[in-house]
């Protein structure tokens, strides 16, 4: 019988952080899930901490995805191969709380209309000190909500409010329908495809989205990061998300969202790189 959940691991490069995010990750007070791992022909030590939670048997470890094709491939491998109707894709240096499944869960079980649910999430620096306790998922979205409505209110704030992809849970169906992660923007990848999900879902009956305000998951910040690696074009490729929604759904993204959300979107990267530079985290 198939678990009700999968949280799938895309690892990379992540043999500092792993073991503490699969350890995570495996101390949840839920029970129905399952835990779905793939290195990405890592360089470093993935592999064999990987290795030392091989005796889980909630744990499917899937042989190592060929390089290349970046983020996106990795995460279209181990998402395809979750069993669970929900889906939760952890990036192995990121951590999620022990209620994270059994509170995601508890909303899909109430909201059968829901796509898409979303946690704020705490902000930890390299050493796993917090830098910021709650962000995202501000409270003009924390409820149930219409995913066209979720979907305008992250347009125009010019940044993801449905946090990262530890702090989402969403539908596997919904996620095949799409195609799968939608890398044609990389920074904006996870933000894409929930826009992507919920819009579409629309007229299956479902596409509603449901904010949680408690932080259930923490988001690690660092100087090799991907997202940090990406700063520097991070705001062209917002931009360009966000011209592609109003052209495709008019209806839901107006030029007045567009153009408030393109000017948000410039100013915070100019302000997101002077933070990571503050911290010590910049790209050297």
């Amino acid at each position: 019988m198939s678990p009700r959940v999968s949280v799938v691991i895309p690892a990379f490069n992540n043999a500092d952080y792993l073991h503490d995010t699969l350890a995570s990750a495996l101390n949840q007070r839920y029970v129905d899930y399952e835990v779905v791992i793939a290195d990405h022909s890592s360089d470093d030590d993935t592999a064999a901490v990987i290795d030392r939670f091989a005796d889980d048997k909630r744990l499917r470890v899937l042989s190592p995805t060929t390089p290349g094709g970046g983020a996106q491939h990795n995460w279209n491998r181990v998402s395809r191969a979750a069993r669970g109707e929900l889906i939760k894709l952890l990036p192995g240096d990121d951590l999620i709380s022990p209620a994270m499944l059994s509170t995601q869960v508890a909303v899909f079980d109430r909201h059968p209309t829901v796509t898409l649910c979303a946690t704020r999430r705490r902000l930890v620096n390299g050493d796993g000190a917090t830098i910021i306790t709650a962000r995202g998922v501000p409270r003009t979205i924390v409820g149930l909500h219409r995913g066209a409505d979720a979907v305008r209110a992250t347009v125009r704030a010019g940044s993801n409010l449905f946090g990262e992809p530890g702090c989402v849970m969403i539908r596997r169906e919904a996620l095949e329908a799409i195609g799968w992660w939608d890398g044609t923007n990389s920074y904006v990848i996870d933000e894409r495809s929930y826009c992507r999900a919920l819009l579409a879902d629309e007229g299956r009956g479902h596409g509603d989205f449901y904010g949680l305000a408690a932080p259930l998951a923490s988001f690690r910040v660092s100087g090799g990061q991907w997202s940090v690696r990406l700063s520097a074009s991070q705001a062209a490729q917002v931009v360009a998300f966000h011209d592609y929604l109003a052209a495709q759904y008019p209806q839901v993204v107006r030029p007045v969202d567009r153009c408030v959300g393109n000017a948000r979107a410039r100013l915070m990267a100019q302000a997101r790189r002077l933070v990571y530079t503050a911290l010590g985290f910049a790209r050297r």
